[in-house]
């Protein structure tokens, strides 16, 4: 837990370790040539406003001319903000970074005209565009466009709500700034019996530590600070949902729910479907929780247990060379083709492995249509850093496979099916770790390990989705939500997810307060439904099902081309069936019997 003082700085690493985005510029020549190539653009784009419906010329002009600023605006923007990453100190990075970002912001407001006068064209006269093969090749992006015309609004109107962007973003704002500016957590005294201050960055560690004091000390202490300041929160809160339901009421959406599923064509039905099937498996999730009680020895189970890992004292270590290996093993199921991708990623300088001082925490996969995807990591030596690099790996080949086979405009693929890839590497992972594990101590902690992360992507983000449902329901009912209220909504969905195996303290009800996604409405259901697609698709393939793997592969090459849910129903899994998340539920079931095996 102890902060890292001897980081090293990023000429003292080797080059073999890092990504090489000179690919992308090699100088800063290269950089201006492209950035006065876009504002060119922009200058010849803002001609054709007010034309689009006067000739089939001016027409596709314009879309071509968006489309060719967009990509390399977007090579710019990836590169600058990923050189900013490696070290975030440098002003030169940070200009850079600011140059693109206020580059695309000029080119966003240049082309903003081009949806409204496609949605404003006539129906007669678009068709006939469309008869011409070159804005053809447009119909699916037009398409989607026209999908939004009954919840488009006029030209005043439409500029009326836009200017009230920034308002609807205050109830966030005002969130962070509470939560990460303003709150002051109190100290604690840690294993050692040394006072230490509580944060948002160290609180999920005291939660996972061996000594019971410390987690009790530290899950009363953070929302006891919370508790201190639940009516702000609460008012926060209530805003970003009233926000939420403003805007859908004035589209013409039935409600908040349904306008935030539209734009990836999603019908509530797998919203519902999900916490259906979830509320269905509560009884494994009980099971395994009383089986971590028993495995701990302690009478019952509350809410600061939860976390605590099994088979604590086991660690493990994998420097990044042996991490290669075990990926490319775990990996052999999905074929040389596969592979030789992800050999690629390790040989070519897709990723930056190390840490170093001034470069970005966390890890992430990126890059634009015109280079390879790029990976940020910060590789630990862990078990963690082994799931977090075969995790980002999935989203590079997911990309790598998109760009090399959709065209620009629909080589991005939505959010809903974006945690597919990387869910079900790491699913393949597990599964080669445990066929490979030697002993109970290392079958437990795997095991712990998986179930965990079950618990915390399918189970924990579902309640989420559910509470958001109840409390945007309540509220579009015109019923009144005080901090009161939603406490006790959330305390409600604690007893009844582990009300069967824990003691649910009463203060956990405080916890909505907590949680930021909360202010991205109906967000964290993709969490769920994503992790639940890639153990249904990752069976069919371990269990070499007919046709599975190449179903897989083409689901990664179709990028944006159609919506989720079709391209998961053709990859062989059917969101809007119950069925398709129960199988990913008894996934879990099954390894909550192998856990009891092994505890017995």
């Amino acid at each position: 837990m102890e902060k890292n003082t001897n980081i090293k700085d990023r000429k003292a690493i080797d080059d073999k370790f890092k990504w090489k985005l000179d690919k992308m510029y090699s100088s800063k020549e290269a950089m201006d040539k492209d950035i006065n190539s876009v504002k060119k653009i922009i200058e010849e784009v803002k001609t054709y406003k007010g034309k689009l419906s006067n000739s089939e010329g001016d027409f596709l002009k314009a879309l071509k001319l968006d489309e060719d600023a967009s990509r390399i605006t977007q090579n710019l923007y990836v590169y600058t903000h990923m050189k900013q990453n490696e070290d975030t100190r440098i002003s030169e990075y940070q200009s850079d970074a600011s140059r693109t970002e206020m580059l695309s912001a000029e080119l966003s407001m240049a082309t903003s005209y081009i949806v409204p006068e496609i949605i404003a064209m006539e129906e007669e006269k678009l068709n006939n565009f469309l008869k011409n093969e070159d804005i053809a090749f447009y119909k699916r992006m037009i398409d989607e466009i026209l999908r939004e015309k009954p919840h488009r609004l006029s030209e005043k109107e439409e500029a009326i709500l836009a200017a009230t962007s920034e308002l609807s973003a205050v109830p966030e704002n005002v969130y962070d700034m509470l939560a990460y500016a303003d709150m002051e957590f109190p100290e604690i005294e840690d294993e050692k019996g040394q006072k230490v201050r509580l944060s948002h960055a160290n609180y999920s560690l005291y939660l996972m530590s061996k000594d019971r004091r410390v987690r009790e000390e530290a899950f009363e202490a953070e929302f006891g600070t919370y508790e201190k300041y639940k009516n702000t929160f609460a008012t926060t809160l209530y805003g970003a949902i009233k926000s939420e339901i403003f805007y859908s009421k004035v589209r013409n959406y039935s409600s908040a729910l349904e306008g935030s599923l539209f734009s990836d064509d999603i019908s509530v039905d797998v919203y519902d479907n999900l916490i259906k099937a979830v509320d269905d498996s509560l009884p494994a999730l009980n099971k395994y929780i009383d089986l971590k009680r028993r495995f701990l020895g302690v009478d019952e189970v509350h809410m600061w247990d939860l976390y605590v890992p099994l088979a604590s004292d086991y660690e493990v270590k994998i420097p990044y060379e042996e991490a290669q290996d075990i990926i490319l093993n775990a990996l052999a199921p999905m074929g040389e083709e596969y592979l030789e991708i992800i050999k690629k990623a390790f040989s070519e300088g897709w990723i930056d492995v190390y840490e170093n001082a001034g470069k970005k925490a966390g890890a992430y996969s990126w890059g634009s249509y015109d280079s390879h995807p790029y990976i940020l990591t910060n590789y630990n030596d862990d078990l963690n850093s082994l799931f977090t690099l075969i995790h980002e790996l999935g989203h590079s080949v997911h990309s790598y496979y998109s760009k090399k086979t959709q065209p620009f405009i629909y080589s991005s693929y939505k959010i809903f099916v974006a945690e597919v890839a990387s869910t079900l590497n790491e699913l393949l992972l597990i599964n080669y770790l445990l066929g490979k594990s030697e002993s109970k101590q290392e079958r437990i902690y795997l095991l712990n390990y998986y179930l965990e992360q079950f618990r915390t992507t399918v189970y924990r983000q579902t309640m989420f989705a559910e509470f958001e449902k109840i409390a945007h329901s309540k509220m579009e009912a015109e019923e009144p939500l005080t901090a009161e209220e939603f406490t006790a909504i959330y305390y409600g969905l604690n007893k009844k997810y582990y009300g069967e195996s824990t003691a649910c303290d009463e203060i956990i009800g405080l916890e909505w307060a907590r949680i930021p996604h909360f202010y991205s409405n109906f967000y964290v259901y993709k969490y769920a439904t994503g992790f639940s697609a890639a153990s249904a698709l990752s069976q069919k393939i371990l269990s070499k099902e007919e046709g599975a793997r190449d179903r897989y592969i083409n689901f990664l090459k179709s990028g944006g081309s159609d919506y989720p849910l079709n391209e998961l129903r053709d990859a062989g899994v059917d969101m809007e069936k119950k069925e398709s998340i129960e199988g990913a539920l008894k996934v879990f079931e099954s390894l909550v019997e192998k856990l009891e095996k092994e505890i017995n």
